[in-house]
């Protein structure tokens, strides 16, 4: 019997998927155009990936460039600063508030994101649904550890566990946790080509799927 679930953000409880491919051209609207295009591909390719990883990745395979500390902190400063707004208005993943709603006292619920950890409490805090989730988890954590810490500190089963993602950092943190995993696809129907899972558009049916895995 389904006992807790974990949720990613974006994409998942909230539509800013769009929102941060954009922020991410923008950031590096200044490179080179083929470079940009590698970049925004790769970010599209890794959409649950942290930025500290994105960042990294970027500068030493595509722009082939050092990236020290000072410039790194402020990618992610301006990142943060182009997102953050939008965010806060972008409309909820239809049905996740429905469901949140009505059985967040039922189940476990628990946010697992790769957004930095400090700006994913301050974003879930002023939209109002802190109190919807036992626990929330965030970069530099990774999305594996997260859920591990989460089963052993909360003694919950894999088992009786689910994660509802969108992204392979998802299916992944899933998988090495022995959890079962639900995708929400939304124009990433790709990423899971050849992977055994259930697809959902939105999470409009959710109750009835967590009572398909009972």
């Amino acid at each position: 019997m389904i006992e807790a679930i974990f949720f990613d953000f974006d994409g998942v409880i909230v539509e800013s998927v769009d929102l941060k491919t954009d922020a991410f051209a923008k950031l590096f609207e200044h490179e080179d155009e083929n470079n940009l295009k590698d970049m925004v591909a790769y970010h599209l390719k890794n959409t649950g990936v942290s930025r500290y990883e994105k960042f990294g990745y970027i500068y030493e395979k595509i722009l082939k460039r050092p990236l020290d500390n000072k410039e790194f902190q402020a990618l992610c400063n301006r990142f943060a600063d182009i997102v953050f707004d939008g965010v806060l208005k972008v409309p909820y993943v239809e049905g996740v508030m429905e469901f949140l709603g009505k059985y967040s006292l039922l189940y476990k619920c628990f946010v697992v994101s790769a957004t930095p950890q400090k700006e994913l409490e301050e974003i879930i805090q002023k939209r109002g649904i802190r109190n919807l989730f036992k626990a929330i988890y965030g970069a530099p954590k990774s999305k594996s550890d997260a859920v591990k810490e989460i089963l052993i500190s909360k003694n919950i089963k894999p088992i009786n566990s689910l994660f509802i993602g969108d992204a392979l950092s998802d299916y992944n943190a899933a998988m090495a946790n022995c959890v079962k995993f639900v995708a929400r696809i939304n124009n990433n129907e790709s990423l899971f080509d050849g992977i055994n899972c259930l697809k959902i558009k939105n999470l409009v049916n959710l109750k009835s799927i967590v009572d398909s895995f009972n």
